[in-house]
């Protein structure tokens, strides 16, 4: 699953990577993240009327259009890549509102003994990157939430020690196809939905103060000193 990530990464070079023809200002705080978390609002690019990408800001959790209540949406942070196609929630929405949630890094927690062990996880060269995503849009009279959610699939042989699932990361070279309105079917977009390989990513354990999400500074991603009396990560 993904449920913390980091974004920290200049405006300017998300701007470049995503080649944003707009984008909205990010308001005090929402920039230079390293522990968002669930129901916070979060960058995802997206195509607007003339297909050109912009970024905007979602409600992490999607809200399907259909719910009675849009707290549903603290259950809805990840969408299943097998299921997605069909899974009333967000079937739609894989259909005609796919987007890309701009990241540099995510988190993940390993069971060791009694506790768990926070893990970050990024690629090799510190570079941005990409989720799968999708978005929706609720209304109820003159109430309206714009949210989304990651797209995950089965762990590569890096991750799966930590958890058997993770986000998917999309290459640049994939963006315009899975912006691409056109496409819509799980034969045409499946083969996107695959885990991200694991030589090009790196991961090392930090402290648990990510566990709190209102703990959000660079201390969040600090390499943290092996736990005693604790064998490789994979044994």
């Amino acid at each position: 699953m993904c449920g913390r990530f980091t974004l920290r990464t200049p405006l300017k070079d998300v701007v470049e990577l995503f080649e944003l023809a707009h984008y909205s200002q990010p308001q005090p705080g929402e920039w230079a993240r390293f522990n968002i978390a669930p129901s916070q609002q979060i960058a995802a690019v997206r195509l607007d009327e003339q297909s050109q990408r912009r970024l905007d800001w979602l409600r992490w959790g999607l809200v399907p259009a259909w719910a009675d209540d849009p707290a549903i949406g603290n259950q809805m942070i990840n969408a299943r890549g097998e299921t997605v196609a069909t899974k009333p929630a967000f079937r739609e929405a894989f259909r005609q509102r796919r987007c890309l949630i701009p990241a540099d890094g995510f988190y993940e927690w390993k069971k060791e003994g009694g506790a768990k062990r926070p893990y970050y996880i990024h690629l090799q060269e510190q570079r941005p990157f990409a989720f799968a995503g999708l978005w929706e849009r609720w209304r109820r009279g003159s109430n309206e939430i714009e949210s989304c959610t990651i797209i995950t699939t089965e762990a590569n042989d890096l991750l799966r020690p930590l958890h058997n699932r993770m986000p998917v990361i999309l290459d640049p070279a994939e963006f315009a196809t899975w912006l691409d309105p056109r496409l819509s079917s799980p034969e045409e977009l499946s083969e996107l939905l695959r885990p991200y390989p694991e030589q090009y990513l790196k991961l090392h354990p930090v402290r648990t103060l990510v566990n709190s999400p209102q703990f959000d500074e660079p201390e969040c991603i600090e390499q943290a000193e092996p736990a005693k009396k604790q064998g490789s990560l994979f044994d």
